[in-house]
């Protein structure tokens, strides 16, 4: 397949179509068939766009990996430290065994310089001592303040800039964890979709400040509108996903309602202008997860019950007991 559509080999390539191929990555399989769709060629610039989103490094967690060394550096200093004062009591131990052995042979009129001696490394001790203190406080502080960066570097590296919500990264590990509890404690578990109708007409008719506006507001409205373990994400462009332990499909899709009538009965203002640009609607997919199935079809019939959504008209809620045998067809996304 690399070599029909003109992919050179590179290794990198090859990671990336030997992922698509063996369609382990549901994001990867879609973004290459809008590509083939689209009749696009794999330039060098595309074919490095699909390795860095899917598998290269990003930059958070190439100041994850500083932050981490920087915390090493840190405590290796530490025991360094604590090596050095080790030795320092271990020398002024041996000192004071040889003082005690002194003091059986030697004459009164020496013990005043056995006793000076012993107070001679006594100060000194207290004076390691002092500075290993010193050296522990300063690195103590250091560490409070890289365990601070570390924090604000996850935070970010698992949040969504533009609406604050999870992103997809985060959205992955939280679905994971959700599903082996919900295996192991045999709770339930619902899955929302939820996609912003006619988003690209709406980006393209009035800028992209303005769809960043709506992406807030539909993040907002979700955000306020679950409780408690729910994980609210953005899961790419003008998709949202919401993970709803301890939720059984009814009540999940009367969850996902709440926040479509939520978000329909608003509307969007230029605030600079004061003109009123229209509603924004939602169409989502609900699905419910079944004990032992992959975490992939659990997204993707949550994904066809969205799909269906549209299909039935968009600004509704559509669960997979809903789902009919034409939930195989495609729709643009921005749709």
């Amino acid at each position: 397949m690399m070599d029909r559509h003109g992919v050179p080999a590179h290794p990198n390539n090859f990671m990336v179509w030997y992922a698509f191929v063996a369609d382990r990555n549901p994001d990867l399989t879609k973004a290459v068939n809008g590509i083939l769709r689209a009749g696009q060629k794999f330039s060098d610039d595309i074919c490095a766009d699909l390795y860095e989103r899917f598998f290269g490094t990003s930059q958070h967690e190439a100041e994850l990996r500083a932050v981490g060394k920087r915390i090493e550096d840190a405590v290796a200093r530490v025991l360094e430290y604590l090596v050095t004062a080790n030795a320092g009591a271990a020398q002024y131990g041996e000192a004071l065994q040889n003082f005690s052995g002194e003091l059986e042979v030697k004459d009164a009129a020496d013990l005043g310089v056995l006793v000076r001696s012993i107070l001679d490394e006594t100060k000194m001790m207290i004076e390691v001592n002092r500075q290993l203190e010193q050296r522990l406080e300063t690195s103590s502080s250091e560490i409070a303040r890289l365990r601070e960066d570390l924090d604000q570097l996850k935070r970010e590296a698992t949040t969504d800039a533009l609406t604050g919500l999870a992103n997809r990264k985060l959205f992955d590990v939280a679905l994971r964890e959700a599903a082996l509890e919900s295996e192991e404690e045999r709770k339930f578990l619902s899955l929302l979709m939820i996609d912003i109708d006619f988003f690209k007409n709406f980006n393209d008719t009035h800028g992209h400040m303005l769809g960043d506006q709506v992406l807030k507001l539909v993040a907002r409205t979700i955000s306020d509108s679950i409780k408690g373990k729910d994980t609210a994400a953005r899961y790419g462009g003008e998709e949202f996903a919401i993970i709803l332990p301890d939720t059984r499909l009814k009540d999940a899709v009367a969850v996902a309602d709440n926040i479509r009538r939520l978000v329909a009965s608003r509307k969007v203002l230029n605030r600079r202008t004061g003109q009123v640009l229209g509603q924004v609607t939602l169409s989502i997919g609900v699905a419910e997860y079944e004990f032992g199935e992959t975490l992939g079809a659990f997204v993707h019939r949550a994904d066809e019950a969205l799909y269906l959504s549209k299909r039935q008209g968009r600004n509704r809620v559509m669960s997979q007991d809903d789902l009919t045998s034409t939930s195989h067809l495609e729709f643009d996304d921005g749709e």
